[in-house]
């Protein structure tokens, strides 16, 4: 099996760069910390589980990494979002200029 990026399963991708690719999300309803030391296929998620403490994957990995082919829809969406505020802060400075 090739050990390119393309053909290694999403947890070892998570795996390789914790707090980066994943953060820790804790539920301690049942008691103590279940969260294992090391990513896992049985402690890493993609989505969110019900009880216990486990990996999730951030949004970073989901949309950098193309996990869920949505790079260009997340590139689309922070370029709408820098639009909307220069636009926002043109708005206010001509408003600043024109009440002079």
């Amino acid at each position: 099996m090739s050990k390119t990026d393309k053909t290694r399963p999403w947890w070892v991708k998570m795996a390789e760069a914790p707090m980066v690719h994943c953060r820790p999300v804790h539920d301690h309803r049942d008691g103590v910390c279940t969260l294992p030391g090391r990513v896992d296929r049985e402690s890493a998620s993609l989505n969110r589980r019900m009880s216990g403490c486990y990996w999730q994957a951030t949004d970073t990995f989901l949309f950098g990494e193309g996990t869920l082919s949505g790079g260009r829809e997340w590139t689309d969406y922070c370029r709408e979002a820098r639009r909307r505020e220069r636009r926002a802060a043109r708005r206010e400075l001509r408003d600043y200029r024109d009440g002079d």
